[in-house]
């Protein structure tokens, strides 16, 4: 397969475009992008939180050059598309959201998406503005020979605003806007999910947790993508400080019997 930017996208928006569910894992950096391609999925994303945390620090606090540049480090590390959690994209920066849809295309991105919650609030962001700013990434994506795959997210379920009727108002106005996916993680009611997908009429990305539905209910419903967020991530971290508190409180080294086999690294890495 080609490796370009260009056939990454054309290749990401087909997978949107057939009647099919994927799955999108969310690796963190270059050993678990692999390890999720060698694994057998068709596309891989970014996860701004397991990301943050590699560089020792909490979601929300990466910059947009550490961003980019994480982008163009996993882009051309595997040979699938990838999308990228850029958070609001960096409205605030030089140049603002535009500049950066410029700067992720250059790095390799296949796609990302825009959010709408702010942290130095705390709050969700009046829908107006979240619109506009979602128009102002389309307007620049548009831009590009390939254009990249655009996601707009409502943030409520997982910001405590527990709407749903909000939730589908913003992802409809993210849609006018010019998303070609929606977004809203934390939903995990099935029959809430069938509505969202009724009402948007556009791909429906959905946060495979714990408590939600499993992949064929689902791909029943009409969902098209599914992704992890930062939940492979925390996972494994998980492992690594269960794995330290055996080692300083008990003295073993049990934890050492679910690592990853030699034969799966030499796989994914060789």
């Amino acid at each position: 397969m080609s490796n370009s930017p260009a056939d990454h996208r054309a290749r990401f928006r087909a997978l949107h475009e057939r009647e099919q569910l994927f799955v999108m894992p969310n690796p963190w950096d270059v050993g678990s992008a692999r390890l999720l391609e060698s694994a057998g999925f068709e596309a891989l994303a970014t996860t701004s939180a397991g990301f943050a945390w590699s560089l020792g620090k909490l979601d929300q606090n990466v910059s947009r050059d550490e961003l980019v540049a994480h982008v163009a480090t996993l882009a051309s590390a595997t040979d699938l598309p990838l999308n990228v959690d850029s958070e609001r994209c960096y409205p605030d920066y030089p140049g603002g959201v535009g500049r950066t849809v410029e700067l992720l295309a250059e790095a390799g991105a296949a796609g990302f998406s825009i959010e709408d919650y702010d942290p130095r609030t705390g709050s969700i962001d009046d829908v107006a503005l979240a619109a506009q700013r979602v128009a102002e990434a389309a307007e620049a994506t548009r831009k590009e020979d390939e254009p990249l795959v655009l996601t707009g997210r409502a943030e409520n379920h997982i910001r405590g605003v527990d709407d749903l009727d909000d939730t589908i108002a913003r992802l409809i106005a993210y849609r006018d806007a010019g998303a070609d996916v929606v977004y809203a993680p934390g939903l995990t009611d099935l029959e809430q999910i069938a509505k969202v997908v009724d009402a948007v009429r556009i791909p429906l990305n959905v946060l495979a947790l714990s408590s939600g539905p499993s992949l064929h209910e689902l791909a029943t419903a009409g969902v098209r993508r599914v992704s992890t967020g930062s939940l492979l991530a925390g996972a494994a971290y998980g492992a690594l400080l269960e794995g330290a508190r055996e080692l300083r409180e008990e003295g073993t080294s049990r934890y050492a019997d679910g690592g990853a086999s030699r034969d799966a690294l030499k796989a994914a890495f060789d």
